[in-house]
């Protein structure tokens, strides 16, 4: 009989495989916000911390850098990574469309793609807006976004991939992905299945989908602009070219009257 990992939390297997993956932020990435994130000493807002792994990055690099997530899971595992190196800063779990915190920001960043779980436009706005209100002016917003590699000419069926990952605890993670494009919504499903595997029995498995969707450079210039984003521009991204598809960054300021949180 299958049995859950003991860590169990919101998608705990999913989680682990992806902060195996991504263990560390790179330091190009973290060298290209140090670069535009001002110094001032006021905070900044990881808005979509997932699990700090560039969070960590920049407070290494000197930056007063709070973090919000939605997932209780990621959350978890971005205190574990702080107090594994001895790092502190404020954490919060909330998701961006609905974000209330006690503090105001001088900065805000989301990075990796994360702002395009946000699948419905309302939610995209809800959250553009909610990250303005805790920007004081003139508040620096930064967004890494991509166009992935099947958004011109999406394949005809389901792309499917298989990757394995083996955490510190020994053990094995499998995943197996089918990924779907919906080019006239710009919308793309993944249906994902994890397997944990100890010698070769199976031990827990995850079944998880996620839905994205994509942003020309137009279209989110035209979304910060309908949440009140001001000296919208667009700029090469940290990982350029990464995995195939088209990474860009729009950077945009906080302007005039906002919303009360």
């Amino acid at each position: 009989m299958m049995r859950r990992d003991a860590r169990s939390a919101e998608a705990s297997l999913g989680t682990l495989f992806h902060e195996t993956e991504e263990a560390a932020a790179l330091a190009s990435e973290v060298a290209w916000y140090a670069a535009r994130l001002p110094r001032s000493g006021a905070p900044i807002l990881d808005a979509m911390a997932g699990s700090g792994a560039l969070l960590a990055g920049l407070l290494e690099a000197g930056f007063p850098v709070h973090g919000a997530e939605a997932s209780a899971a990621r959350l978890a595992l971005c205190r574990a990574r702080l107090d594994a190196r001895g790092q502190a800063t404020q954490l919060f779990r909330q998701p961006a469309s609905a974000l209330n915190l006690p503090f105001r920001y001088a900065a805000a960043f989301v990075a990796g793609g994360a702002f395009q779980l946000l699948v419905d436009r309302t939610a995209a706005l809800d959250a553009l807006l909610r990250i303005r209100a805790h920007l004081v002016d003139p508040g620096l917003l930064l967004l890494e976004l991509f166009v992935p590699s099947g958004a011109d000419h999406p394949p005809g069926a389901a792309i499917v991939e298989i990757r394995t990952v083996i955490p510190i605890d020994g053990c094995r993670i499998g995943l197996r992905s089918e990924t779907s494009f919906d080019a006239d919504s710009k919308r793309i499903d993944v249906v994902r299945r994890y397997e944990r595997r100890e010698r070769r029995a199976i031990t827990a498995r995850e079944d998880q989908t996620i839905s994205l969707t994509w942003y020309s450079e137009d279209d989110a210039a035209e979304l910060l602009g309908a949440a009140g984003y001001l000296d919208i521009r667009v700029e090469a991204a940290p990982r350029t070219g990464e995995g195939g598809g088209h990474r860009f960054a729009v950077a945009a300021r906080a302007g005039g009257a906002r919303l009360r949180v």
